[in-house]
């Protein structure tokens, strides 16, 4: 039996943590700056919350109801085997990618190299200081990419904030060679129109396709005009990164007028992000398929020609969906995991007021056959523990675990902690695991928790945002076939053919 049947859970899953009203109501009625996507891209001042929400939050913790503040706890069938901290002169963790023996981590000054071939004892090989928000970050062969996704004085490693609204301003793509992975070399840099939020890696033998996802666009911004409703594809030769270009901007949504096509969002939609773009674009290179987190948009699209893509599907939910934020296939392809990033990573959202369909993940059944396949939507998934008003917590970055004839995956909640869910049966998704720790504070809100929970070789790896790089074992008859499965290299928005 797993911690998932104890009192202290069935507790949790009840809950009488609530959403202070003020919050509740800007998260449901408010426009699309309700969903800024991600922590960090604003202030990570800490904010006050109110006196009642305190005293409930410290009750809570009083009670066993939630974690107190830094405690870990997880289901009997998940191990944390290691915690590397985060360097006190970095910026927030970001998101992950992985390459045999090694992982790398982002974060809002650059990026660090660990060794893992021993998971109970990571170890640091480098750490690459380059600022730009985000840098989100993907490994194929012997490059590096790195998303740059705030506006700088130029494209170095040395560069200093500057206003968007200055032509000579910069952000985009950075590449690095790390054939010597304790000594990455920054060899180039491609700008692009809005910059970088996040990136797609579309690999070939010879050269390597970046899709990139940015969204945002403002009159006063010379090099991030509206509409901007596409990405920039970039191709890299692998034997001359140095010639990277943008070959291609590809319109995904299509439309009259100056705010072009997708989602208008408010006030026709209220509490939904206008559609200016892409959020994250998971690939299935094996399928010549992409899935795109657009924002106010949900898309199916084909890559059988890298450059050029072409959209097969597009749906909405402006009922529970505020801002679609990634998106997750599982092994047949034939089944889509989209999330909501509700209150773009900086709110409480994962308790009673909210309620279990909003900020949470959308299951979708993929039906049809080529250029008619159709996005059927299913279900709704969120973690079944309520968290404190104090914890940002809301669906974000996860994988598959390779296990043949199910579907599951472990997926980063911020404060939320780990989840290890089953989505099988499309409609009635359900965890079999989680592991988190307490609120970092019981009396403001603080940014933290898990950016990005990916499975790969055996292990779950999560970048927590505050404390830093953790190492799970999950040890249970429905996942352990996955552990047979080894992957040469992983970038979970390039997503594999486990059983190829």
């Amino acid at each position: 039996m797993t911690l998932l049947n104890s009192p202290r859970t069935r507790r949790r899953r009840l809950g009488v943590a609530v959403a202070a009203a003020g919050l509740l109501a800007a998260l449901l009625t408010a426009g699309p700056a309700a969903a800024t996507p991600d922590p960090g891209d604003g202030p990570t001042a800490r904010q006050q919350i109110s006196k009642s929400d305190e005293a409930e939050a410290r009750a809570a913790i009083a009670s066993g109801e939630i974690p107190g503040v830094d405690e870990v706890v997880h289901s009997d069938n998940i191990e944390h085997l290691a915690n590397v901290p985060k360097e006190a002169f970095t910026g927030l963790n970001s998101d992950l990618a992985f390459q045999g023996r090694y992982a790398f981590a982002g974060n809002y000054d650059g990026f660090r190299i660990f060794d893992i071939s021993d998971p109970k004892a990571p170890k640091t090989v480098a750490q690459v200081l380059c600022p730009g928000s985000q840098n989100d970050i993907s490994v194929s062969g012997d490059l590096l990419f790195v998303s740059t996704d705030s506006s700088r004085s130029d494209n170095s490693c040395a560069s200093t904030s500057q206003p968007a609204t200055e032509k000579s301003s910069w952000e985009g793509m950075k590449i690095f060679d790390i054939s010597d992975k304790a000594n990455p070399k920054y060899v180039a840099a491609v700008e692009t129109s809005c910059g970088s939020h996040t990136h797609s890696l579309v690999p070939e033998r010879k050269n390597v396709y970046v899709y990139v996802s940015s969204y945002s666009p403002n009159a006063t911004f010379p090099d991030c005009q509206p509409p901007h409703d596409g990405i920039s594809v970039i191709k890299v030769p692998r034997k001359a990164p140095e010639k990277a270009a943008v070959v291609s901007f590809p319109v995904l949504f299509p439309g009259e007028g100056p705010d072009g096509g997708g989602n208008p969002g408010g006030p026709t939609n209220p509490g939904v992000s206008k559609t200016t773009g892409c959020h994250d674009i998971t690939v299935l290179p094996s399928k010549d398929l992409a899935a795109g987190a657009c924002m106010g948009d949900g898309i199916l699209f084909s890559i059988k020609d890298p450059e050029n893509p072409k959209v097969i599907d597009q749906v909405e939910d402006n009922v529970n969906f505020a801002f679609w934020h990634s998106a997750t296939f599982n092994q047949k392809a034939n089944k889509v995991v989209f999330t909501d990033e509700l209150g773009g990573g900086g709110a409480a959202t994962c308790n009673a007021a909210i309620g279990p369909n909003r900020g949470a993940d959308g299951v979708y059944d993929i039906v049809g056959r080529g250029d008619h396949r159709k996005l059927v939507f299913k279900s709704y998934y969120k973690i079944p523990r309520h968290q404190a008003d104090t914890e940002n917590c809301v669906a974000h970055n996860g994988s598959l675990i390779p296990v043949r004839g199910k579907d599951l995956m472990v997926q980063a909640w911020y404060q939320g902690g780990v989840s290890v869910w089953d989505f099988t049966d499309s409609a009635n998704p359900k965890e079999i695991a989680y592991f988190e720790r307490g609120p970092l504070s019981a009396d403001t809100l603080q940014i933290g928790g898990s950016w990005s929970a990916y499975y790969y070789n055996g292990y779950i790896y999560s970048n927590d945002i505050a404390k830093g790089f953790d190492v799970l074992k999950l040890s249970d008859r429905r996942t352990d076939p996955a552990k047979k499965v080894h992957l040469r290299e992983l970038n979970v928005q390039t997503q594999p053919d486990y059983f190829d």
